[in-house]
């Protein structure tokens, strides 16, 4: 089970001393048929965000529920999904035996309130030695089939430990993998475009967000383009194309999370700051679609906007964000009890609306899956 103290009060204090998008169908604002996935305190919630906001507990932490999981960080579907859509999630249960990784659902049902998941499969990686416990977080898909994850690594001081992995289909419990990168600063949240091209925010250690190129390699042999060896023996990649794309700025000092905007731009989170910044398809700034009123600060209480970690877009373009509830008291920072939202932004002439909150009351609500 996750620990908040563990990841909140070391990583968080270090971001505010420095100071994981899925759309498969289009459609109008009347749809209904969108799902917003949250990992929260180890369960998976799901919202209807178009029917009220009505919210259903598809799998229940392990331990409230002998047949549970411990579910967290970003939510990916499986481009390959038969009838039934399969997802990757954050899976810990039972850690650190089990290994911290990623649990391959296939969902039953087609709208919230009458969804069921069950495990098929078990992906987990070796980890980089750190200072933390290993905590999973990104994914995304290439347009093969192919899954991309990240783990966050050191998340508050020393050298970046962060990786970048790709798993090779199918997804059951003996996956092939093969590392892209090992010396990721903090990682989090993944978005893949339609060319391939990976993203990843990176908090700290030269933070930014970071965009990866293919070619990549095509399985986790010397033959396939994962000849060497990292630290722990596992399969890395023989060459990666890796770029510094969006730096950290005054308005996104600790990047956490990036998806699509759905025109061609970028929205990227920044949670000490409590700011969500669109950027245009070439990385540059445009505007803040989020920031705390004027006069706020973090204190006892979080912003009263919140503090963005996990980011989603419909294709209606509502912008969602899980909202982790940072809070600063005399033992540091890291999310308060309790403290944490599921909140949307609507857009109106382009122009964002004040968030509407969805749910609240949440224990570290980091990472969001959109279903349609």
């Amino acid at each position: 089970m996750r620990k908040l103290d563990s990841f909140a009060l070391r990583f968080f204090a270090v971001s505010l001393a420095a100071s994981a998008v899925f759309a498969a169908c289009s459609g109008s604002d009347t749809d209904t048929d969108v799902i917003v996935f949250n990992g929260e305190g180890n369960r998976l919630n799901a919202y209807a965000p178009y029917q009220g906001d009505v919210k259903q507990t598809v799998i229940e932490t392990r331990a409230l529920d002998p047949d549970g999981w411990d579910i967290n960080a970003q939510i990916c579907f499986d481009p390959r999904a038969p009838r039934n859509p399969r997802m990757i999630v954050g899976e810990d249960t039972g850690q650190p035996t089990p290994p911290p990784g990623w649990g391959y659902f296939e969902l039953e049902g087609n709208e919230v309130g009458a969804l069921s998941a069950r495990r098929i499969g078990k992906l987990t990686p070796t980890y980089q030695t750190g200072d933390d416990n290993a905590e999973n977080y990104g994914c995304g898909f290439l347009s093969d089939g192919t899954l991309v994850t990240s783990d966050v690594g050191n998340q508050a001081a020393g050298p970046g430990t962060g990786q970048l992995l790709l798993w090779f289909p199918p997804f059951d419990f003996d996956v092939a993998y093969c590392k892209l990168d090992v010396e990721i600063g903090t990682a989090g949240q993944i978005y893949v475009d339609e060319n391939d091209n990976i993203y990843i925010a990176s908090a700290r250690v030269a933070p930014g967000i970071y965009r990866f190129s293919p070619p990549y390699p095509r399985s986790n042999t010397a033959a396939g383009g994962c000849g060497r060896l990292d630290s722990t023996g596992a399969p890395l990649a023989d060459m990666v194309q890796k770029e510094l794309f969006i730096p950290s700025s005054a308005d996104i000092p600790t990047p956490n999370g990036i998806v699509s905007n759905g025109t061609g731009g970028y929205y990227v989170s920044s949670v000490i700051n409590g700011v969500i910044a669109e950027f245009e398809g070439d990385g540059r700034y445009v505007r803040r679609v989020l920031e705390p009123p004027a006069g706020e600060t973090l204190g006892l209480v979080p912003y009263s906007t919140g503090t963005p970690f996990g980011l989603g877009v419909d294709s209606n373009g509502t912008l969602y964000y899980a909202d982790i509830g940072i809070i600063v008291t005399s033992g540091g920072i890291g999310p308060g009890p309790r403290r944490g939202t599921v909140r949307k932004i609507h857009f109106s002439d382009g122009r964002p609306l004040p968030p509407v909150t969805m749910d609240s009351g949440l224990n570290f609500p980091d990472g969001l899956g959109i279903l349609e």
